[in-house]
């Protein structure tokens, strides 16, 4: 389908979905052109950002605004010239296709998250420090959500404080079934990677943008003092 075709579904789609991607523009056709794309850290900045205008006017605007501000595809970190990030480029793209994820959205695990915090384990062992990244092991997730849904069939809404990637709150949906959760996912997290990384778990279990809200704060008050979670 040419995306002029597409386009006659564009309003239908951001209603339902939230969102609109050209066909030219998904990742299968921007990985098949990528060897010979001479300016692919500008294809991708400029498929970030038709995503998230797409949203734009909607009301999952909220959902997709700066989602991808984490995405840095012109860092020096990728190389000093455009040629050697988009070498770096490539690679990263054919190594997320040779994945065998299957349906990210039927996983037990957070795979995302769980690679986020490998990464965050590893630098950390480096550092000396933990750079305020915590994290909680799937075992215990999973535990909590057990403990706290004892008895029950459905929920009205599931929140978490800390949410992280959002590996608890999904934990819900594991434990309870997908619409067993009534009235949505609601969380908070202050670091802006694993913050975008949470709406973006979304999105994969098929959790739609009117089913989830995600602030990007780090406390919530209590009496006269704020406490720190």
């Amino acid at each position: 389908m040419t995306d002029e075709e597409a386009e006659e579904a564009r309003e239908g789609l951001v209603q339902e979905k939230g969102f609109f991607i050209l066909p030219s523009e998904l990742f299968c056709n921007v990985r098949a052109r990528a060897s010979g794309d001479e300016n692919l850290n500008e294809t991708l900045e400029t498929v970030f950002r038709h995503i998230e205008e797409s949203a734009k006017g909607s009301e999952s605007e909220g959902s997709f605004a700066g989602l991808f501000d984490d995405f840095d595809v012109n860092s020096n970190k990728l190389g000093a010239t455009v040629a050697k990030r988009d070498e770096k480029l490539v690679k990263l793209l054919n190594g997320v296709a040779d994945m065998n994820l299957g349906d990210v959205k039927d996983h037990d695990i957070d795979a995302f998250g769980d690679a986020y915090e490998y990464l965050m384990t590893m630098y950390a062992s480096n550092a000396g420090k933990s750079g305020g990244e915590f994290f909680t092991p799937a075992d215990v997730s999973e535990l909590l959500t057990r403990l706290g849904t004892v008895g029950k069939t459905e929920v009205n809404k599931v929140y978490d404080p800390a949410c992280g990637s959002g590996s608890l709150l999904l934990k819900a949906v594991k434990v309870l079934g997908h619409d067993a959760v009534r009235n949505g996912f609601f969380g908070q997290e202050i670091n802006i990677t694993t913050y975008n990384l949470c709406r973006i778990n979304m999105f994969l279990h098929d959790i739609g943008f009117d089913k989830f809200d995600i602030a990007c704060e780090d406390r919530i008050v209590l009496s006269k003092a704020p406490v720190r979670y």
